[in-house]
């Protein structure tokens, strides 16, 4: 028999709209959206059985109602930057608990990077975490593969056997490729599969320059009880940390980041004009400074001129909701290391500027979780699946005025269309992965709280407005709190 879903008394949420209304689903996909009050079961179920009737399976169907009770049904989140440390980092984080954090967030979708033990650089090892993936029951994964072999830099043969409906990404995330002719090698394989190349655009000489510096900085709030994720431990004593150390530390952080604004603008640089010589997609991951920006925003002027870009560029990008949210120039943000690192005022503003006119195209996590112990010791990165839509929620919407239909946007309808997907609106015929969440909903975040095993957060204690209740994939319900 059909299985059909009528999720009702609902607020619609997509690019194009917000109303109330009702979604019809059978089997796994969107039937029908009604814009309207339907907050009766009688009303809604009268509703369904007609348009399953004009079917003609009103006789084969067992509905089910589902009373959304006010909350607003949105297409789930894709997030198209996420860690998940499988295969070899399982302290750090697993397919059953990163899977679970996602869904927890309200993603129906997300694109795991590479860099594990080993890396995954073959399309066989791919599709065994795919399909190990799959078989959770939860959050759909894409497995990227890495651009070079084994992270080795020289090695772009294992590119040629990769068929895009399984692996559409290609990244060496973590890294970047030093070699500009490797780039350009494995960018035209890319190209000629139609693999979306996702940068992780840092100028490696110069993020090498920038690590003493850190070291320096870890060494000092290890002595004196500071957290590199821009808390403090339970036992420090503010009173009791000397000025003259504060300052170094700041200083010593300041020089790295100095450092590492150079490779994030550089590399950027190169990486957009090998894409234009290959005419393939590149996708800039974590942009995080108003240099990037402005050539994201030039490379897209270009590419509607193929004179300037050659047949085939596409260039997208995305921000985190860490470096959207907060700026790191300041005691006690400069202390949470994460790369590329928080950057300050102006670049933070400038990118909230770039999402409202498109120059950004969506948001995606950089969902990197680690031990405390591993944060301890200067560990980059800082888990983000749980918090994500709160932290957009509240200072997208809430703070600067962004349309929640533009939030939509950002993540489910364009992550959906960059990696072609019929996924990322309420309609008839697209998947029916669907997330439930309430906007005006207020929590404080608390890490112990997580399904992640990532715990470190810069977040931590703050209050956030917008909580995920609830995940619909293929019209099966598999989250609700």
């Amino acid at each position: 028999m059909t299985k059909a879903t009528l999720i009702f008394n609902a607020r619609l949420l997509d690019e194009t709209m917000d109303t109330p209304g009702a979604i019809l689903i059978v089997e796994d996909s969107i039937r029908a959206v009604f814009q309207g009050y339907f907050t009766s079961q009688e009303t809604a179920s009268t509703l369904a059985h007609s348009v399953l009737s004009e079917d003609g399976r009103d006789n084969d169907c067992k509905l089910e109602l589902y009373d959304a009770k006010g909350l607003t049904v949105t297409p789930s989140f894709i997030d198209m930057h996420v860690h998940m440390r499988y295969p070899g980092q399982t302290q750090k984080e697993d397919l059953q608990s990163g899977l679970h954090a996602a869904a927890a967030g309200g993603f129906g979708t997300v694109v795991a990077m590479p860099n594990t033990n080993p890396v995954v650089s073959s399309m066989e090892m791919a599709l065994q975490i795919e399909s190990e993936a799959a078989a959770i029951g939860l959050t759909n994964l894409f497995q990227t593969v890495s651009i070079t072999k084994d992270f080795a830099g020289s090695d772009t043969s294992q590119l040629d056997e990769i068929d895009r409906h399984y692996i559409p990404v290609i990244s060496e995330d973590g890294k970047d490729v030093i070699s500009s002719a490797v780039m350009l090698e494995g960018m035209k394989k890319a190209a000629a599969k139609g693999l979306i190349v996702s940068c992780h655009c840092e100028d490696l000489a110069l993020g090498a320059q920038a690590k003493p510096f850190r070291q320096n900085a870890l060494n000092i709030m290890k002595a004196i009880g500071l957290s590199a994720w821009g808390t403090s431990d339970e036992n420090y004593n503010p009173d009791e940390v000397e000025t003259a150390a504060i300052e170094q530390i700041d200083l010593n952080l300041t020089k790295a980041n100095d450092l590492l604004r150079l490779a994030e603008d550089t590399a950027t640089a190169r990486n957009i004009l090998l894409a234009k010589q290959a005419g393939c997609h590149i996708h800039i991951c974590h942009a995080s400074t108003c240099n990037v920006i402005d050539q994201i925003y030039n490379a897209k002027l270009d590419m509607q001129n193929e004179e300037l870009t050659g047949e085939g560029f596409v260039i997208t990008a995305e921000a985190t909701p860490h470096h959207i949210a907060l700026a790191g120039t300041e005691e006690p943000l400069i202390r949470a290391l994460v790369n590329p690192p928080l950057r300050d005022e102006e670049d933070r503003e400038m990118l909230i500027e770039a999402l409202r006119d498109g120059t950004i195209d969506v948001i995606s996590t950089d969902h990197a979780p680690h031990t405390m112990e591993d944060k301890a010791e200067g560990s980059p990165g800082f888990t983000g699946l749980e918090t994500a839509y709160a932290i957009c929620n509240t200072v997208l919407v809430k703070q600067n005025n962004f349309a929640p239909q533009k939030l939509s946007q950002l993540m489910s309808a364009n992550p959906a269309r960059i990696l072609g997907l019929t996924k990322g609106l309420l309609k008839s015929g697209y998947t029916a992965d669907l997330t439930l969440v309430d906007p005006e909903e207020e929590w404080v975040v608390d890490s112990r709280m997580f399904c992640s095993k990532g715990k470190a957060t810069p977040f931590e204690g703050k209050e956030l407005t917008g909580k995920v209740k609830g995940l619909f994939l293929a019209g099966r319900k598999v989250f609700e709190r």
